[in-house]
């Protein structure tokens, strides 16, 4: 599903806008005003700061396996001998156990930064915006829909407008 939202800056521009979306002949179903007397980001589900972001280590883990493979083959490889006890086989299993500790740890990294990239953080600034008492005008549908919604509402001159997709807001 694709989003439309705009950011005005107050509530008659948010309505004059809603009202020429609905001239425009576009399903109202599809449209919400977000803002003071209107729905709330709470009742949108725009990111609660006590909702933790998911993060993505969980697509990376498969590196905890490479790191086995590729240490076990290192080692094999070179015949480091890490602990002369363990003998030729147990190092080449030590060596995949460390490096697939490093994988996991490199999982855990980058999975980290995907919210940067790819999480919800971008919906943070719409929230501070509806703090500061100003209006969102939301129009979700299809690419088209969201593009006869963008031509309608470019004389509001809203301060923001940002196309996204998503699952959800």
């Amino acid at each position: 599903m694709r989003y439309l939202i705009a950011v005005l800056p107050d509530r008659t521009q948010a309505e004059s806008a809603y009202a020429a979306l609905e001239q425009a002949a576009l399903p109202n179903t599809q449209i919400d005003i977000l803002g003071h007397g209107y729905k709330s980001a709470e009742a949108y589900d725009l990111l609660d700061p006590n909702q933790p972001i998911p993060t993505g280590q969980i697509r990376f883990s498969w590196i905890v396996l490479f790191g086995f493979v590729a240490g076990f083959a290192f080692n094999a490889l070179t015949g480091i001998e890490l602990v002369p006890a363990l003998g030729g086989f147990g190092n080449h299993i030590l060596g995949g156990l460390l490096a697939s500790i490093a994988g996991g740890w490199g999982a855990y990294v980058f999975g980290q930064g995907v919210p940067l990239t790819a999480g919800r953080s971008d919906l943070l600034p719409y929230r501070q915006q509806l703090e500061s008492g100003k209006y969102l005008i939301v129009v979700r549908g299809t690419a088209e829909l969201t593009q006869r919604a963008d031509s309608v509402l470019q004389p509001f001159k809203a301060e923001t407008s940002q196309g996204t997709v998503r699952n959800a807001i």
